[in-house]
């Protein structure tokens, strides 16, 4: 049987998919008239494409000049669809800004055509993804150990502000298997004071369902994982 090797990607694309989907479905189904729902919406939305461009960021910063450092070229694909989506982001903010300052009888067509231009965005992203995790997941394995690979992830955490982990977190653990809930919690909480490990608990028991929540709560009574 041949080894695992340590995948990236996985956790954090989880995690996009599941922050860019909520907030396409979001936008199908907000009441456009309603000024609370039109605002919640709103930051809802910037949230999901802060955290898209700083993904995208961090691939440029980190992961691509390893690849091209010792596979020249590998990156072009992926690079390209990155160029692509900056032009994305910048519709998608100018959307953003039509339904914000839209008239009441002009909000259901700007919220309709800024649903259209999210569905657009997400569906060309869940492509993009799929390449990054196959395409260049077999560059990286080829060409680097699971070991230089972890030093890239390492790097990548460090370099992020106390927001962006916040906003990783609260869509990577919830939307993580068991296994890998579990895994990620081991590596959080020794990081982490008991009272902000407590909170992110907390956090999850109100997202998970009452299976997985049982789940967890069975592991963190474990000794290698009680706060």
């Amino acid at each position: 049987m041949t080894a695992q090797r340590f995948d990236i990607y996985r956790q954090i694309h989880k995690a996009m998919r599941a922050s860019m989907c909520d907030a396409m479905l979001a936008a199908g189904e907000f009441d456009p008239m309603d000024d609370g729902a039109r605002t919640q919406f709103l930051t809802r939305v910037r949230e999901m494409l802060s955290f898209a461009r700083g993904h995208l960021d961090k691939e440029d910063k980190f992961i691509h000049p390893a690849m091209e450092l010792r596979a020249p070229g590998s990156t072009k694909v992926t690079a390209e669809d990155h160029a692509s989506h900056e032009k994305v982001f910048r519709e998608l903010d100018k959307a953003l800004e039509a339904l914000e300052q839209s008239l009441i009888p002009e909000r259901p067509a700007a919220a309709h055509a800024l649903y259209g231009k999210l569905a657009h965005f997400v569906g060309e992203n869940l492509l993009h993804m799929q390449v990054e995790e196959s395409a260049n997941n077999e560059i990286l394995w080829r060409t680097h150990s699971d070991q230089e690979i972890l030093a890239l992830e390492y790097a990548i955490v460090a370099s992020l502000s106390p927001q962006e982990r916040a906003y990783s977190a609260q869509w990577m653990l919830p939307f993580a298997n068991p296994g890998e809930r579990l895994h990620m919690l081991r590596a959080m909480q020794p990081m982490m004071p008991p009272e902000a490990f407590a909170g992110l608990l907390g956090m999850l028991k109100a997202k998970l369902s009452p299976e997985n929540w049982r789940k967890l709560e069975t592991a963190v009574d474990r000794p290698c994982l009680a706060a």
